[in-house]
């Protein structure tokens, strides 16, 4: 009876442990959720832009300052920052595990604070899957000269 008991408890905590556990991220995951980003930011919704952010989500200026995630969702969502313009290519995914760094060329014209800008920049964008959840975790772009 002891055995049975033992052998039914192993089962049981094996299976809530598989239960946390989610497949892979996957390339295909790490296409989509930039594309939803990306559509976000194009059609100046916040809440899809919010939507796909890690709530500890990370933005590391050219400035060497930071956005944190409730800053950036303002600014997709204000009227201070417009796109006339924007597009992503040279696109490359590494994968380790759940975690993917995105390499990539952001290229954007608009008005941020009454200021044009005409940017390519080369952006690193972390993304993490937990909890069968994909999200974008952090992103740094830097000017190409």
């Amino acid at each position: 009876m002891n055995n049975l008991f033992i052998t039914g408890l192993i089962f049981v905590l094996l299976s809530s442990c598989n239960s946390q556990q989610t497949a892979p991220l996957t390339e295909q995951e790490v296409h989509a959720i930039m594309e939803k980003f990306d559509r976000g930011w194009k059609t100046k919704n916040a809440t899809l832009v919010d939507s796909v952010l890690s709530p500890q989500y990370l933005y590391f200026t050219q400035s060497g300052k930071t956005f944190d995630r409730a800053a950036l969702v303002a600014t997709a969502g204000s009227q201070v920052y417009t796109l006339q313009t924007m597009e992503r290519d040279n696109l490359t995914i590494e994968i380790e595990g759940n975690t993917a760094v995105v390499n990539t060329i952001w290229k954007g014209k608009g008005i941020y604070h009454g200021e044009s800008f005409d940017d390519r920049q080369r952006c690193s964008v972390t993304i993490t899957k937990w909890n069968g959840k994909v999200q974008i975790l952090a992103e740094h772009c830097t000017p190409i000269k």
